[in-house]
């Protein structure tokens, strides 16, 4: 089965700039009906609000002020934007940080992980066909740092897993066969967004921060605007606790049989 983004309302987090962003763009021209962006940066959320809807018309693009680390902002703005049971919905949980410093990593776990499982957890009481929805998707952005040993960045790789792992549970079909909400994991390589510029990584080790930089020459780039259309391409795509991968400017890879099989390995360690 193949899905559409024509006359879906979409809610986004940190799509004021980066991948979020460029999400923001296509969708657009894809025939979404409304695309609302929560994020903190007030500036780049704004500018981009009103260059799109100068584009395709006031109303398009709606830009929400929102600390995703704040449970209950967060909580209020999905509430308030999901609303509506005559919508049919995609949320992107998007934003994230990279910074495993001691001043700054439970903010990297608020961020990264909590907002992702309480976005998830609102989005779907919300949009469920069991209790008058129209179901919908969800779609949690993880990395690679998800699939690879990266051990410069521990609790960033940590955040990483666990979002694969809540958004592969929670797309299982006991949820899904209920809901009619498909739950998709992303997987971005090294994509060139301020994400991974060095000035906002820091470490809790003094000389491992010094050394930030050294594992993104082992792993392949990617444009911003490849890694968007991934995304676009995996929702068109993609059913319920599938896994992505957009990496190397190349199309969007379903590897949920690699988790199958990787996960039937270490299972069977535990039920020998």
């Amino acid at each position: 089965m193949t899905y559409d983004w024509k006359d879906k309302v979409v809610l986004i987090t940190g799509g004021g700039n980066g991948i979020g962003s460029h999400v923001v763009r296509i969708a657009l021209e894809e025939g979404a009906k409304e695309i609302n962006i929560l994020d903190i940066n007030e500036a780049n959320a704004k500018s981009l609000q009103d260059e799109l809807n100068a584009k395709h018309g006031v109303g398009k693009v709606k830009f929400i002020k929102c600390d995703v680390a704040n449970h209950e902002s967060l909580v209020a703005a999905f509430e308030a934007i999901l609303s509506d049971k005559n919508n049919e919905y995609v949320v992107l949980n998007n934003a994230a940080i990279l910074n495993d410093s001691l001043k700054t990593y439970r903010k990297q776990i608020d961020i990264n992980v909590a907002a992702v499982i309480t976005g998830s957890l609102k989005a779907l009481d919300l949009m469920r066909k069991n209790k008058g929805g129209k179901g919908g998707a969800i779609i949690n952005m993880s990395s690679i740092a998800a699939l690879c040993p990266l051990p410069f960045t521990p609790i960033y790789n940590a955040t990483k897993s666990a979002v694969m792992q809540f958004s592969v549970c929670l797309g299982a079909d006991d949820y899904y066969s209920r809901t009619g909400v498909r739950v998709l994991t992303m997987c971005f390589g090294a994509t060139d967004t301020s994400l991974i510029a060095i000035e906002n990584m820091g470490s809790f080790d003094e000389v491992i921060e010094t050394k930030l930089g050294e594992p993104l020459k082992l792993y392949p780039g990617q444009k911003i605007e490849s890694a968007a259309r991934a995304v676009i391409d995996a929702y068109k795509q993609g059913s319920s606790g599938s896994i992505w991968l957009a990496n190397a400017n190349k199309a969007a890879e379903d590897i949920t049989h690699v988790h199958t099989e990787a996960y039937k390995l270490l299972t069977a360690t535990v039920l020998k």
